[in-house]
């Protein structure tokens, strides 16, 4: 790690604080670019499908681009970059199972969190409503979840705060700990929030293992892709309803799954690889 040819930054609350401000920018930019528009040509872009995409993209590249000249730059007179090489196949045939077993695993464990009630309830009713919104434009929403939700979050939870975290000194398990956390908050309700984290948790596994941010992004964009396709084809965003089977034995394969393929890439075959 000494000799990488990447930045050796570390992650601090300034870190975050810059993150933050960063995001805050992009999306005020936004959001006065959507003002004179409608000052201008009458037309409020917010209506658009494509909208919340370019509104988070902008967001996300800010936060980015903050960390990067306020951050980096001025502590390893580096600019920002990762590791996006590729792994050898056989990496490739156990990081997916891994990850699919894990998507089964944290599917029935979001479940148990209620969906009725005076709380949830409402909360729940505003999140469909949310996800539904989603959908209107599946090419958009497509683009949006598989491609640029993958690029821009690993890179932001994964490649910066975890990394930073360890460089800084943080246990590895605790730096994907914090950042599997992190990145359950922000997606803004309970359901997302379990399935973050114990998605995350593999994500940050997998790039801490392989030294690859591309690693993490495709698992990221594979997770979403399914949910996607579930979603538009079978209007719910459950393996469990849309198969029409038990949440126990989604459970029951989630675990086989998962175990077995963290059993081989950890302990059988110890996938490891050096960032150089």
């Amino acid at each position: 790690m000494e000799n990488s040819r990447y930045p050796k930054f570390t992650f601090t609350w300034l870190g975050g604080v810059t993150l933050v401000v960063g995001l805050f920018v992009g999306t005020m930019a936004v959001s006065l670019f959507n003002t004179f528009w409608m000052v201008v040509f009458k037309e409020n872009l917010e209506l658009k499908s494509w909208f919340l995409m370019v509104a988070n993209s902008v967001g996300f590249l800010m936060a980015i681009a903050f960390f990067d000249f306020f951050i980096v730059r001025r502590t390893t007179q580096k600019k920002l970059s990762f590791n996006l090489s590729s792994v050898n196949f056989y990496t490739y045939l156990l990081i997916f199972p891994m990850m699919a077993g894990m998507m089964l695993v944290s599917e029935f464990t979001a479940s148990l969190i209620p969906t009725t009630g005076p709380f949830f309830g409402d909360f729940y009713e505003y999140f469909t409503q949310l996800m539904n919104q989603l959908t209107d434009d599946p090419v958009v929403m497509i683009i949006m979840t598989v491609l640029l939700a993958p690029v821009f979050e690993e890179i932001i939870f994964r490649g910066i705060i975890q990394k930073g975290l360890i460089n800084k000194g943080v246990k590895p398990w605790k730096a994907i700990l914090y950042a599997s956390i992190l990145f359950g908050v922000v997606h803004g309700n309970p359901w997302q929030f379990i399935s973050a984290v114990m998605l995350g948790c593999v994500l940050g596994l997998v790039y801490d293992r392989t030294k690859s941010l591309l690693m993490p992004i495709l698992l990221h964009g594979f997770n979403n892709l399914c949910l996607s396709l579930l979603v538009l084809y079978g209007k719910d965003e459950s393996f469990a309803k849309v198969f029409n089977v038990s949440e126990w034995l989604i459970l029951a394969v989630g675990l086989v799954v998962f175990s077995l393929f963290y059993y081989l890439f950890m302990k059988k075959y110890k996938v490891h690889y050096s960032e150089i």
